[in-house]
């Protein structure tokens, strides 16, 4: 980078950070999210403008970090899209560290990682009205969050300041680079599928993360694959199917399992719920160790899911929104070697068409 294009970039995040100074000092409840909305830039950006004060960069070493917050004791991990927001209290166990990718297991704190999407990575500490908060934001090379972790009052404290001394970057600079996110690749058009030789491969599932492999295979959409399918593996139902699922699971104490991803995380939450209520415009459960909240009004679309495994028929409610992207996706609760169970069976049976 020349020197000028160095002095223009510097520019641009001191007039940043006037910008994003001045709207929280107008708008002093706003979201950092939606405020980089407004602002015209990436979250990431606006967090990066706190550099040598609120943030440290850290080094992007994203498995040797994740190994160490089991270290952290109990605390609050964020993933979210732009429709579904899931936030789980508890503390890390097991965590598996592959090439590309991370698993961490724990009936509360329960990920799916993918670091080809983490980019950026900052420990933060910002001023609350409830004091300092600690955290460890992870971004995408879009400068979208893709994950959270969010230090409580009973975490290790000392911990989370080791392991941010530990992995310091050695430059702390403030400028930020970001890539917009591709569109989505637009659907072949339906007499060009297969779809036959698709719904033969569907039926010889034996394990549900196999069918990702069907839509690379045929290269469809997901949504493309379940409007092809036939109905007995696939059927579109109402977007108020969602909230008429949660309503009945709570109502019944079915033990649910709700997936919400960002392109490099995804978090699950496994258990009964219990308190659904809607808030401006947004569907949330508010139960003390799990949060999710919503936008109801972006279900553009919702369907229920039938994949054969070794284990018999498993069901899931998926929700998209209007650009085809999917929010999120819901099962009753299962592990490996079990059937699903018939009352989550029976409730997708009768959500409303």
């Amino acid at each position: 980078m020349t020197t000028a294009a160095v002095q223009n970039e510097n520019q641009y995040m001191v007039d940043l950070k006037d910008r994003w100074s001045a709207f929280k000092s107008e708008n002093q409840n706003v979201r950092i999210r939606n405020a980089a909305e407004a602002l015209d830039v990436s979250e990431a950006e606006l967090v990066a403008t706190g550099i040598g004060e609120t943030a440290i960069r850290l080094k992007p070493e994203w498995g040797k970090i994740l190994k160490r917050l089991p270290k952290l004791g109990e605390i609050l991990c964020i993933t979210r899209n732009d429709d579904a927001v899931h936030e789980k209290v508890g503390k890390f166990g097991a965590v598996s560290v592959n090439p590309g990718s991370a698993i961490v297991v724990n009936r509360d704190i329960d990920l799916r990682i993918f670091f080809s999407h983490w980019h950026f990575g900052f420990a933060v500490q910002e001023e609350t009205k409830k004091g300092i908060r600690k955290s460890l934001q992870f971004f995408d090379l879009s400068g979208t969050s893709v994950h959270k972790v969010y230090m409580r009052e009973e975490s290790d404290h000392d911990a989370y300041d080791q392991l941010v001394e530990q992995f310091r970057a050695e430059n702390q600079y403030d400028e930020i680079t970001t890539t917009p996110h591709a569109p989505l690749p637009a659907e072949a058009s339906d007499d060009k599928i297969e779809v036959d030789r698709m719904r033969q491969h569907w039926l010889a599932l034996q394990d549900t993360h196999d069918f990702i492999e069907i839509l690379r295979d045929f290269g469809v959409s997901r949504q493309q694959a379940l409007r092809l399918v036939g109905e007995d593996l696939a059927f579109e139902v109402s977007p108020s199917a969602f909230r008429y699922a949660l309503e009945k699971a709570s109502e019944t104490d079915l033990s649910i399992m709700v997936f919400v991803g960002s392109r490099g995380c995804i978090q699950i939450h496994t258990g009964p719920i219990d308190r659904v209520i809607e808030m401006g415009g947004w569907l949330n459960i508010l139960d003390p160790r799990f949060d999710l909240h919503v936008r109801e009004d972006q279900i553009d679309k919702a369907w229920v899911v039938r994949k054969p495994t070794r284990d018999g028929i498993v069901t899931s409610l998926e929700l998209f929104d209007a650009d085809g992207r999917q929010i999120l996706t819901m099962f009753g609760e299962r592990k490996p070697g079990q059937a699903e169970l018939e009352d989550w069976t029976a409730l997708c049976a009768e959500l409303p068409k």
